[in-house]
């Protein structure tokens, strides 16, 4: 079971790593390459199918985590307390952070008629992102050693 649980965990916090990889990797570059009418668009477009994917895998690998460092012991349980609380802040980060921000994005009615106090989110999102990107990336390498430690 042990060995089910350890490759649920290497799926889930890997997926959550590459896709937070490659979105501060390739997607972030362009979407700063976009005049901001476009880039709002392109916001809207691109987060349409995140919610609940993305939240789904990441506390489905919290709590993969979570119940492996119950199962296991000494230093192995260490590296799941770690992984799960590193996952934790990863979803703690969207959800208090990059979230309110593409709420705020998604409710721009025409992107081409911004509001006069509208404020380009694109650094303070990009700051908030690359945090959660670190994260999943050391949750990763945290429950890959425990894995390997089974």
């Amino acid at each position: 079971m042990n060995d089910v649980l350890g490759i649920a965990a290497l799926v889930g916090s890997g997926v959550t790593a590459g896709v937070l990889f490659a979105v501060a990797l390739s997607v972030l570059p362009a979407l700063f390459a976009m005049e901001t009418g476009t880039y709002v668009y392109a916001h809207k477009l691109l987060g349409r199918n995140w919610d609940p994917t993305m939240p789904v895998i990441v506390l489905s690998s919290t709590l993969v985590d979570a119940v492996l460092a119950v199962v296991s012991d000494g230093s192995t349980r260490a590296l799941f307390v770690v992984g799960a609380l590193l996952l934790l802040g990863v979803s703690a980060v969207s959800h208090l952070c990059n979230v309110p921000i593409n709420r705020r994005v998604k409710s721009v009615d025409d992107p081409e008629q911004l509001p006069a106090d509208w404020e380009d989110p694109r650094p303070l999102w990009r700051r908030w992102h690359l945090l959660r990107t670190a994260l999943a990336v050391l949750a990763l390498a945290v429950t890959a050693a425990g894995v390997t430690a089974l």
